[in-house]
């Protein structure tokens, strides 16, 4: 057998996409905080900032052997235990065949994908969750929820000779999920309609002004979340080759012609075109193209991103006039935008993109279609039912939602004692 020689290059590349990967989760921390009421706007972001912390723990103890372990040899968990990590410094990545990468810049990588996808639940559930309860969630559904399905979608199995163990159950199917529109983002945004369905609406909602506070607060987290987007997807080819040029360049492509596409819809609707509307619209571009990056090519992310961006902008405007109080639209965006882009990867996919991968429905691969809509389907209903269970057994530790005194004080003074700008009672 060939003896595998570490690659300086692709080593470099994956230790910068996982640096990358890591400041989309501070991105998001200011791109939510912006969009908050100033009396709470330390809240969203310590929910954000605190979910690195539990979850970069928990990765290490026992994450990664849940999600990329293989002893187990099961397709709904990798195993159970400690994860080893601590040993495995000499070790090659070994996820489907062996990379010339160590073990653990791989898991490294991973973890973030780990870390953002619970930090993206939060913002459902923005100006009324106790933060303690928050912090408990992480760590339950991180290790009921994210760590299996990460499994599931992304662990294609530990190689050795002619023989291939652990291997996920959606990843066993044919699925194709290049960076996380199931595990991430479909995750994220089912768990997100299922807290915001728990905690209700927001005390004043729709009779008081819940403006954002700060656009540029939200640009710059868009702008981040964008920048560190090209480590999430290019990242995801595990080497700085083709594959990583063409989901950099799928991931700017779907990301700017979504911004465009919920800027001009806002307009023909009789809006103003805004700052707001524009971020918006790219992150949704970032999340629809984050399946398909390393399967479709430069054309399709444009036509999936407009897309994405116009059925996302459409979900918002219904829900505003719903009794749904999904405080930042995480379902419409994340969990729509997750489900748009698995199913037009179903569309889209070309072998001529990428090798190892499958024709679409576009190139008369029905059965590939299928299988995505079934993936999508399994993290949708995984996703919510086991999220809603969570916060209702959280519930009978602590109550979920703050008390009517402290979400009028605010979140900030409420849950850290502590205050942004000079008076945060104001909204």
């Amino acid at each position: 057998m060939e003896e595998i020689v570490l690659n300086g290059g692709d080593t470099a590349w994956m230790l910068a996409s996982t640096a990358l990967v890591l400041l989309m989760t501070p991105g998001l921390a200011l791109f939510y905080g912006g969009m908050v009421r100033t009396k709470s706007v330390l809240n969203m972001m310590m929910m954000s900032m605190v979910t690195i912390g539990i979850v970069s723990v928990l990765w290490v103890i026992y994450g990664f052997e849940i999600a990329f372990g293989h002893k187990a040899d099961s397709p709904w968990y990798g195993g159970i235990g400690l994860s080893g990590l601590g040993s495995s410094v000499n070790e090659f990545a070994n996820n489907g065949g062996i990379y010339p990468i160590p073990l653990l810049v791989f898991a490294a990588f991973q973890l973030m994908f780990a870390i953002i996808t619970p930090a993206l639940i939060s913002g459902a559930i923005a100006d009324r969750a106790k933060f303690s309860a928050w912090a408990i969630f992480v760590a339950i559904w991180s290790t009921l929820v994210y760590f299996p399905v990460a499994h599931w979608v992304f662990a294609f199995g530990n190689k050795v000779g002619d023989t291939v163990t652990g291997v996920g159950y959606l990843a066993s199917k044919g699925v194709q999920d290049f960076a996380g529109g199931t595990a991430v983002h479909i995750n994220a945004g089912a768990a997100g309609l299922a807290l915001a369905i728990i905690l209700g609406k927001r005390i004043g909602w729709r009779k008081e002004s819940m403006r954002p506070h700060s656009l540029p607060l939200v640009m710059l987290g868009a702008a981040l979340l964008w920048f560190g987007w090209f480590g999430f997807n290019a990242g995801s080819a595990l080497g700085a080759n083709g594959l990583a040029v063409s989901a950099f360049a799928t991931t700017n492509t779907a990301a700017a012609a979504a911004g465009l596409s919920w800027m001009f819809f806002d307009v023909m609707k009789g809006k103003k075109p805004s700052v707001m509307g524009f971020c918006i619209g790219a992150v949704v571009g970032l999340v629809a193209i984050t399946p398909g990056a390393g399967f479709v090519g430069i054309p399709q992310s444009i036509f999936i991103g407009v897309i994405a961006a116009i059925i996302s902008n459409i979900a918002v405007h219904y829900k505003q006039k719903s009794s749904l109080d999904d405080t930042l639209d995480v379902f419409p965006c994340h969990g729509l935008g997750g489900i748009v882009g698995m199913i037009l990867t179903g569309v889209f996919a070309t072998k001529a993109v990428n090798g190892a991968g499958n024709d679409g429905l576009f190139y008369g691969n029905a059965e590939f279609f299928f299988t995505q809509l079934k993936a999508m389907g399994i993290s949708v209903v995984y996703s919510f039912v086991v999220s809603f269970i969570i916060f209702k057994f959280i519930n009978l530790i602590q109550p979920l939602r703050v008390s009517e005194e402290e979400e009028e004080m605010g979140l900030d003074a409420s849950q850290h004692d502590e205050k942004y700008g000079r008076n945060p009672q104001k909204n």
